[in-house]
């Protein structure tokens, strides 16, 4: 399906902020892994960013905060090979032009512009001295990038003291965007676990929106971005672990700098709706409050996503579901609400284009299971391979 004449957004513009790496905020207590308290500590954070710029600013958030957030002091730089700063790359962060800022309870906060010369796919650290009590941190709990707590003030140091703990999960930081010299674009993904890149090695940027940054810093012609919007465990039409996609599609993704595509690509209802209730299934499912759902439902889902991202002047991507077979949460009429509502996907021409994921992982010996080479073990999830797989399938004419 062609995006009706007239509805496409501006044209890109050289020097126009576009958000290059991002991360769904999650409340600590509604995520896979938290941030426990802490204090006068500083959070250190390595990202990979998709695409760069000649400038950069970062997004921060105390959304699910329970209290004023203060930042004592912020640094950014370009990370050397072996996690250290590159010489030379290290800029302080300003927020309205002053070293400290206070972020109020519910809100998140973008900092000033710094000039810091970032190449695609090069990797950025990023430095937060919080000096005050922080009970709540805003997090996203699935942790995929590096990151570190360092007693006191140690935003200035160039490589990790030996007293650094590992941060169980990604804090505070929730997006960093570039100024590029050239016109571009971000591809924002809204999705679940198998977005965020549950089974693939943390830490190596090997989800499949990595790859496909990866493919598309590669080729000549129109630049983009690619911004992971995943939660693991996450549902379009109810809260769970995280805000539902329904409800968060706003603030994740519409309001994404830049923004020029959507790829939706959330397959949790129907799996939970459907799921076994067993003693062994029990305490996991309990996470997951709410009415089952049909295929209807979920098709209505997709309409509506659909729906808000054109009232926005972008195109609409969908992706199948994959398969699930040999999970604990597999039912068989789970898994034909699945090829029902992925033969809509394939045939309504309800989107622009289509990631037909299902067709990349599903077993040709049994096509209700991932092929045993492509998924981490569970049944459920990729492995480094498998998301390898999904990238590389992936049409690239889509992202003109």
């Amino acid at each position: 399906m062609t995006t009706p004449a007239g509805l496409e957004g501006p044209a890109p513009q050289a020097g126009a902020w576009v958000r290059t790496w991002g991360a769904s905020p999650q409340a600590p207590d509604n995520s896979v892994s938290r941030v426990e308290p802490f204090e006068n500590a500083t959070l250190r954070q390595i990202v990979r960013v998709s695409g760069g710029g000649h400038r950069v600013r970062l997004r921060i958030s105390n959304e699910y905060g329970t209290a004023p957030l203060t930042i004592g002091a912020a640094r950014v730089a370009v990370t050397d090979t072996d996690d250290g700063i590159r010489h030379g790359s290290d800029h302080e962060v300003a927020f309205g032009g002053r070293p400290t800022v206070t972020v109020p309870t519910g809100a998140p906060v973008l900092s000033d512009p710094v000039d810091l010369r970032t190449a695609a796919l090069s990797r950025l650290t990023i430095s937060l001295y919080l000096p005050d009590r922080v009970d709540t941190a805003t997090c996203h709990g699935t942790f995929h990038t590096l990151g570190w707590i360092v007693p006191g003030d140690a935003t200035a140091l160039v490589s990790l003291p030996a007293d650094a703990t590992p941060l169980p999960a990604q804090a505070l930081i929730t997006a960093v965007e570039v100024q590029p010299g050239t016109p571009t674009r971000a591809i924002a993904v809204l999705g679940d676990s198998r977005v965020d890149g549950v089974g693939s090695t943390p830490g190596t940027d090997r989800r499949w929106t990595d790859g496909l940054a990866e493919r598309l810093a590669a080729r000549d012609g129109q630049a983009f971005c690619v911004v992971g919007q995943g939660i693991s465990g996450n549902r379009m039409l109810t809260d769970g672990i995280g805000t539902a996609a329904l409800a968060r599609f706003d603030r994740d993704v519409l309001a994404t700098p830049g923004l020029g595509h959507v790829v939706i690509a959330v397959g949790n209802d129907l799996v939970l709706s459907f799921a076994p209730r067993t003693e062994k299934t029990a305490g996991f499912l309990s996470v997951f409050p709410g009415s089952p759902v049909d295929v209807d439902d979920v098709i209505a889902a997709h309409l509506q996503l659909a729906a808000r991202a054109r009232a926005h002047g972008v195109k609409v991507h969908a992706a199948t579901i994959a398969p699930y077979g040999g999970s604990e949460t597999y039912s068989a009429e789970g898994d034909k609400a699945r090829e029902q509502v992925n033969a809509w996907i394939r045939t309504s021409g309800a989107f622009d284009g289509v990631l037909d994921f299902d067709a990349v992982w599903r077993d040709p010996a049994d096509p209700t299971r991932i092929r045993g080479d492509l998924h981490m073990g569970d049944g459920l999830h990729g492995s480094d391979a498998g998301y390898a797989a999904l990238a590389e399938s992936i049409d690239l004419s889509l992202f003109e």
